[in-house]
């Protein structure tokens, strides 16, 4: 028992070392890319696992589509990223294959499909998630979900901190013995910092004024604790904006009271809290697979679905129906980013017209609804019309 435990130590501080260089190398980060300045973009197209390349190609194609003028003249050049596979990442062992790796920092931009991450009993090796390690190679530390209903009045931003909390060692938990196992937990001042003063940057720019921070810290006293603590301190710098916190168990309740649920605007999370809150929330919004996300940071961004692989769709023969909503949401986000704001504009009114105002070609995940493609060419024979 003694040996075990000893084991343990030793491997736990291997960990705390790792983190003390996360944490100052984060610190040592101090500039924001700007697109304005640089002669080309580089987007990288990556189609993942499972639905990833069925909806990722369609995206990827109404995206050329738009931004085809710029890649004529030079200012966009896409690059395919095919190696982000769970066989090549079996192969080798790795989150992200060495060479992919190599291939994803040469790119400013990434639009990434779902990829699929091993759990116990899969065929797969226990290998790291690839978003996870994406997240941390590239520092994209603030995962964005927006959600609107206009006629329920919901209009959320989730700021999600993306590369810390239970997620940023979940594939280094320790079993001391057959009996008991620890995870880890990490939370660090700027960590916490910078996702909180991107929550209130993004309150204060876009006039919405309020900004919600959810923890579980009364009872995750260390790390929640911490986190709602610097949420607090960096609200001092915004006194125009209204602040409260909430316990993620009763913000889960809240989400559906009709009632609150419309004074909620900007919600500030640690990681794992992120993640569930916004799978509950795109529910409102017609499921996950109509919901995108950007996970940003000061030198790369990536822009994804908010849902997983689908494997049970491959295996059933049903890619092909696959809905590319959630990947066109990000294609919205993603052209945001690089200030192609009169583009990103004209797809959002196109998917919503197409998704709620004249469904068409309406999406199902089997045979009895239009596929990936027909969808596509839905949104690219509205897009124009216009």
């Amino acid at each position: 028992m003694n040996a075990k435990i000893q084991e343990a130590k030793e491997k736990f501080g291997l960990l705390l070392e790792k983190q003390l260089e996360r944490n100052e190398k984060i610190k040592a980060e101090k500039e924001f890319i700007d697109y304005s300045k640089l002669d080309t973009i580089i987007i990288g197209i990556v189609g993942g696992d499972g639905i990833g390349p069925a909806i990722t190609e369609e995206s990827a194609r109404i995206l050329k589509y738009l931004l085809e003028d710029k890649v004529n003249a030079g200012k966009i050049e896409f690059r395919n990223i095919d190696g982000l596979t769970i066989e090549n990442r079996a192969k080798v062992m790795k989150a992200i294959p060495d060479d992919v790796l190599a291939e994803l920092k040469e790119c400013h931009v990434i639009l990434k499909g779902p990829t699929t991450t091993p759990r116990a009993g899969d065929e797969w090796p226990n290998i790291e998630s690839a978003n996870v390690a994406m997240r941390k190679e590239l520092d994209l530390f603030a995962n964005i979900r927006p959600v609107k209903v206009p006629e329920q009045g919901i209009d959320w931003t989730f700021f999600r901190e993306n590369s810390e909390g239970s997620y940023a060692l979940g594939s280094n938990g320790i079993h001391i013995t057959d009996e008991v196992a620890f995870d880890f937990c990490v939370t660090t001042t700027e960590g916490s910092y910078r996702i909180a003063k991107a929550a209130f940057d993004y309150a204060r720019k876009t006039g919405k004024g309020k900004v919600t921070a959810v923890t579980k810290a009364n009872v995750v006293k260390t790390t929640d604790g911490k986190f709602l603590n610097i949420c607090q301190e960096v609200a001092k710098d915004y006194p125009e904006i209204e602040f409260d916190d909430w316990y993620i168990d009763i913000m889960t309740a809240k989400l559906v009271d009709e009632k609150r649920r419309k004074d909620f605007k900007v919600l500030v999370l640690p990681n794992l809290y992120g993640d569930i809150l916004t799978d509950e929330a795109a529910e409102f919004q017609g499921g996950v697979g109509t919901a995108g996300s950007s996970n940003l940071g000061k030198r790369y961004a990536m822009f994804e679905a908010i849902h997983g692989s689908a494997p049970r769709m491959v295996k059933e023969g049903r890619a092909q129906y696959a809905d590319p909503c959630s990947m066109l949401r990000a294609c919205v986000m993603l052209l945001e980013h690089i200030g192609e704001i009169e583009l990103a504009g004209k797809l959002e009114k196109a998917l919503d017209y197409c998704m709620f105002e004249n469904k068409k070609v309406v999406i199902t995940g089997r045979a009895d609804g239009a596929t990936s493609r027909e969808f596509g060419d839905y949104v690219l024979e509205t897009i124009k019309s216009m």
